[in-house]
């Protein structure tokens, strides 16, 4: 299986388009960030350096920049740090090992690491909540006040909104400095209004007076304004954006889970064999950062593969589910390919190493799946502009109701209420968090499943495709064909046309050939070398073989050497394709000579996967350079209608251009260097990852695994994932769109606003983390 190339990244690297093409591409681990505003204000702040394309990521708090080779990285930790956050640069990739690995917004480096958040948010929201809980009941429950109960009630708040709401505080005033505003500057400024306005009240106004009646006890606004206490709004609301912190940060750490527990396989040490002699056996034990490519080491039952390579010696079964999401382990011997990170589950194996490090298949899909975390979808960018001018706004909104009110003729304290409740109740978090949130779920799900998003706009690329072409040979086929028979024109010797033939072929790697070759192996043992081989594009090879010039392909390359075939050939030509066969034409010396009879099987799941794509709404096409006969057996087998045969490599990319043209909405799947055009012409390109780099890095979907299931899975997925950040936003615009209004009219209490406030970001996060339960072929 090829590894997903580490280049793959197409237009979803997180950069903006336009990026210069000489551009350096790093990423900042960004700190002190607590809402989305933020994200847009440190955005906005990189994007003024010239030269410089940057998108910032709130949920995996780090920022993804392009930027001029020439230009100091240093400068763009100065800009960050200069809007008042904290930035570093995050290290380069390097290969998942166990317990050694920095996952998103979590860096060892980050202030704003998720672990300590969420450590954090805990104590203090414990802490406040003791506190909180009797402030509420004695201002909401008038039996259990008692005398000079307003003084017990300071005494117990002022700790939850100095202490509790520090970290508001400190953002707001840090902010404050650097002349921008952010979701903590709301909360502050209504917390502090409500504790301000209730000492205020306390030493100057009646509210220390004995028996006191709170202002909501009754009704709001009940009270003369100069005694009015809003003590439990400013603990409560503190306690419950505490809680709404402390949820949302667990709940991120739980969003990149499916990234950590990839991260999480590598191995930490590995078995080295200390010579070069096969037969030495002579072990060291090193840490896997020291193995270098061409070491041979030594992977015994219950071991991690600690690097891509070739296995040497012995022969097991191997557990590759965490890399292709497949539960059955597949068995392997000398000569095939093991991936790092996978389990040996039997026998003893001796592997030589051909990737380590960041070049493994596990770094690179870690690396894959954490580019496409750093995308934004486009939907995601209403969201960022709005978020860039919220806060403001709603301060606004906040003096312009509390102004409202009382030229309206209502009490201070009713006024007051109102606009604490506009500053309280507005959540800019919900609005940043609903695309990155679903993002981190829904491609940690698809690593799970074997499935790499590359990004968002992929995403919204499922939603509209409508037909699914599928290439034949390696997709819908296993693509390892078999020598069936040989058939020669009359006087000729079976043995020595397949043995020129296999000559012939023996410098191409097309699955035709390997076929001729492994048949060849079989029946006649060696064959003679050739040279002047040169391989003709979709029609066969020619090479010189013992001083023969041999054409092997389509019968139309001989015609067209001038070599027809005689009419016994031709029959037994129709007769093998009319059933199904792929049928090579052999011929030197001006004469065609013998015909090779290949055949190819179809994937097992291949049936069922196309009543997947039905099921979906997608038509499925077969795309393929066999003959029609042989083609139209394949698609009666699965069920498909629509067949286009005998198409070159070089027209796969045309045919898909024509589908367009027609008005479709175009996924294209394959896996061979053949494919890679007509995979990025495509509206959508599903490399399966058993396939070629070429063909993956032109793809927007790559499938680890073989098995043709994961076409609809991928796509089931993709538009799960895309349906809910859609339904993140809509929830977080729908909520501050009516939640605003609601509290500016004073129907709503600051402390029903705060927990609203919290409740809406946690939603968001939720509902994201609900993918985590996503099932191939439960639903799209």
């Amino acid at each position: 299986m090829n590894a997903p190339s580490s280049t793959a990244t197409g237009a979803t690297s997180g950069t903006s388009a336009g990026a210069p093409s000489d551009a350096a591409h790093l990423e900042l681990i960004v700190g002190g960030m607590t809402c989305a505003s933020c994200a847009a204000r440190v955005e906005r702040r990189l994007n003024r350096i010239d030269g410089v394309a940057a998108t910032v990521n709130y949920a995996t708090e780090k920022a993804t920049v392009s930027a001029p080779a020439r230009l100091d990285p240093s400068e763009l930790v100065a800009a960050v740090v200069g809007a008042g956050y904290t930035a570093t640069i995050a290290a380069p990739p390097a290969a998942p090992a166990a317990g050694d690995h920095d996952l998103p917004g979590q860096s060892a480096d980050s202030p704003g690491a998720a672990t300590d958040a969420a450590a954090e948010a805990r104590q203090r929201l414990l802490v406040s909540a003791a506190l909180s809980i009797p402030v509420i009941v004695l201002a909401m429950v008038p039996p259990a006040q008692f005398d000079y109960w307003q003084w017990a009630s300071l005494t117990l708040a002022a700790p939850v909104v100095v202490w509790g709401g520090w970290p508001f505080h400190l953002a707001a005033w840090r902010n404050l400095r650097h002349g921008a505003a952010t979701m903590d500057t709301l909360i502050s400024l209504g917390t502090l209004a409500a504790f301000g306005w209730s000492v205020y009240a306390l030493f100057f106004g009646t509210a220390g007076h004995v028996g006191m009646t709170h202002p909501f006890s009754f009704e709001l606004g009940r009270g003369d304004g100069a005694g009015a206490l809003y003590l439990e709004v400013a603990a409560g609301v503190t306690t419950f954006i505490l809680a709404g912190r402390y949820f949302e940060a667990r709940a991120k750490r739980r969003a990149g889970a499916a990234l950590r527990a990839l991260l999480e396989l590598g191995a930490k040490d590995v078995a080295v064999l200390s010579g070069t002699d096969p037969d030495d056996t002579r072990e060291t034990r090193v840490p896997v950062a020291q193995l270098t490519v061409g070491t041979r080491f030594v992977v015994r039952p219950g071991e991690k593969f600690a690097a891509d390579g070739l296995v040497e010696q012995g022969s097991s079964a191997v557990d590759a589910s965490m890399l292709t999401g497949e539960p059955v382990p597949v068995e392997v011997t000398v000569g095939d390919a093991v991936a790092g990170g996978c389990v040996n589950t039997s026998g003893r194996l001796v592997v030589r190493a051909t990737q380590v490090g960041a070049d493994t298949q596990l770094a690179q899909m870690a690396r894959l799946v954490e580019q496409a975390q750093a995308g934004k979808a486009q939907v995601q960018r209403l969201a960022d502009r709005v978020s860039g001018v919220f806060v403001p706004v709603v301060i606004m909104l906040a003096l312009i109701t509390l102004v409202g009110w009382l030229i309206a003729g209502a009490a201070p304290a009713t006024a007051f209420t109102a606009s604490v409740a506009v500053l309280i109740i507005a959540c800019p978090c919900a609005l940043g968090l609903a695309t990155p949130t679903a993002l981190l779920v829904g491609t940690g799900r698809g690593a799970q499943l074997g499935i790499l998003i590359k990004g968002p706009e992929v995403l919204e690329s499922t939603r509209r495709v409508d037909t699914v072409v599928l290439d034949k040979t390696g997709t819908v086929t296993t693509g390892r064909m078999t020598l069936v028979d040989v058939l020669t024109a009359p006087g000729e010797d079976v043995d020595q046309v397949l043995r020129l033939a296999a000559a012939a072929e023996d410098g191409s790697q097309h699955p035709i050939a390997a076929a001729v070759l492994a048949g060849a192996r079989e029946r006649v043992g060696v064959w003679p070398a050739a040279s002047d081989f040169r391989s003709l594009d979709g029609l066969g090879v020619r090479a010189t073989v013992t001083g023969r010039q041999v054409l092997v392909g389509r019968a139309r390359l001989l015609a067209d050497a001038g070599q027809p075939l005689p009419t016994e050939l031709r029959d037994a030509l129709a007769d093998a394709e009319a059933g199904g066969h792929t049928v090579v034409a052999v011929g030197w010396d001006g004469r065609a000579r013998g015909l090779l009879l290949v055949a190819d099987q179809v994937k097992p799941t291949a049936a069922e996967a196309i009543r997947e794509l039905r099921r979906l709404g997608l038509r499925p096409v077969l795309l393929t350079g066999d003959n029609a006969a042989a083609a139209g057996v394949v698609a009666a087998e699965l069920g498909i209608d629509e067949v286009i045969s005998e198409v070159l490599p070089a027209e796969k990319a045309a045919e898909i251009t024509r589908l367009r043209e027609q008005g479709r909405v175009v996924a294209m799947v394959g896996d061979g260097v053949n494919d890679a055009a007509a995979l990025a012409q495509a509206d959508l390109g599903l490399a399966m990852g058993t396939g070629t780099d070429a063909a993956i890095e032109a793809s927007d979907l790559t499938l680890v695994r073989g098995d043709l299931l994961a076409v609809p899975d991928a796509i089931g997925l993709s538009r799960r994932t895309l349906a809910t950040i859609k339904g993140n936003l809509f929830w977080a615009f729908g909520y501050n769109a009516a939640a605003i209004p609601l509290a500016a009219l004073g129907f709503l209490n600051p402390l029903i606003a705060a927990a609203a406030m919290a409740f809406s970001s946690v939603f968001v996060v939720g509902n994201s983390l609900r993918l985590r339960r996503w099932r191939p072929r439960a639903g799209c």
